[in-house]
């Protein structure tokens, strides 16, 4: 029997797209013939993920999981909404969340252990399901936070399955109050950063060159008055007052009321939760944000199929 090198399954694995773990199995079964090998992954249905890696996954499904005091949330992206329906695609995402629970979240670790039952990593199981399924599919990004004492919450807006939906999102409390009551906080103020998507925890958080370019937005805004600069410059603090009111959480007018902030309504509940509370961070991850979809004019799409 040929012997199976490392080399040969990395050349066969970027040929192919599928797992380490399959491609090493079709050497074995070929005696390391690298054509037949592609071909044992063809007739099972394993090399279909080389093809399809090039397409746009940009739908799939955004998942949080929390164990303990440590919560983690993910994202999953397919071709289709459809396949984000599919029962067995929601329970390798759901899957995965569990995976990372364990992990940490974070990601590089997350891609390398093990997938429960499969045999194979994370990583690999992914580039499996994409043959079974039919769609390209990527493990696209996780991330976590954790508290020493106190709850960290999790919410999934528009929910598909426990866990599962568009949009997820972790917000963690700092306390040695009441648990029970910390958890329905947190889950509150998640909701809020759901609906309001916050570009930072505080004032100091946000990043200052979001910051320095609002100001020379509202600056260039005010000049157009005709105003003096002294008059200027204090129209432009009073400007970035509000804007920090609109963008940063703590600052935020809280959802579910509205005549307090985040912040203070952080502080009004430590009274019934029995000790002081800090928020400690938030994570919020939107299904499909920052990829580029590729836009098709089902229209011309069809006149073309017409005429050809």
């Amino acid at each position: 029997m040929a012997n199976i090198t490392a080399s040969m399954v990395k050349e066969l694995r970027d040929s192919t797209g599928a797992g380490m773990m399959d491609c090493k199995a079709a050497l074995k079964e070929t005696d390391g013939d690298m054509e037949a090998a592609i071909d044992w992954l063809r007739t099972k249905g394993l090399s279909k993920a080389a093809k399809k890696s090039g397409r746009v996954a940009a739908e799939g499904l955004v998942a949080v999981a929390v164990e303990g005091t440590r919560g983690v949330v993910l994202e999953v992206n397919s071709e289709t909404d459809f396949v984000a329906r599919n029962e067995g695609f929601q329970e390798m995402v759901s899957g995965i969340a569990g995976v990372a629970a364990s992990t940490g979240g974070d990601f590089e670790a997350l891609k390398s252990a093990e997938f429960p039952g499969a045999g194979k990593s994370v990583a690999d199981h992914v580039t499996a399901m994409v043959g079974t399924i039919g769609e390209n599919m990527t493990l696209r990004r996780s991330d976590s936070l954790e508290v020493s004492a106190g709850a960290v919450a999790a919410y999934v807006h528009n929910q598909v399955a426990p866990g599962l939906g568009k949009i997820g999102v972790l917000v963690a409390l700092e306390s040695t109050g009441d648990a029970a009551k910390l958890n329905e906080l947190g889950r509150q103020v998640a909701m809020h950063v759901a609906a309001t998507n916050p570009l930072a925890l505080t004032e100091a958080d946000l990043d200052q060159a979001v910051v320095e370019k609002e100001r020379e937005v509202l600056s260039a805004e005010a000049r157009e008055s005709g105003k003096p600069e002294e008059i200027i410059g204090k129209m432009v603090e009073g400007r970035i007052r509000k804007f920090y009111e609109e963008v940063v959480l703590s600052k935020q007018a809280f959802v579910i009321d509205p005549d307090n902030t985040v912040e203070k309504a952080i502080k009004n509940a430590e009274g019934d939760v029995g000790a002081p509370i800090a928020l400690k961070g938030f994570k919020r991850f939107e299904l499909g944000e920052g990829i580029e979809k590729e836009e098709t004019d089902f229209a011309a799409e069809v006149a073309a199929a017409a005429n050809s």
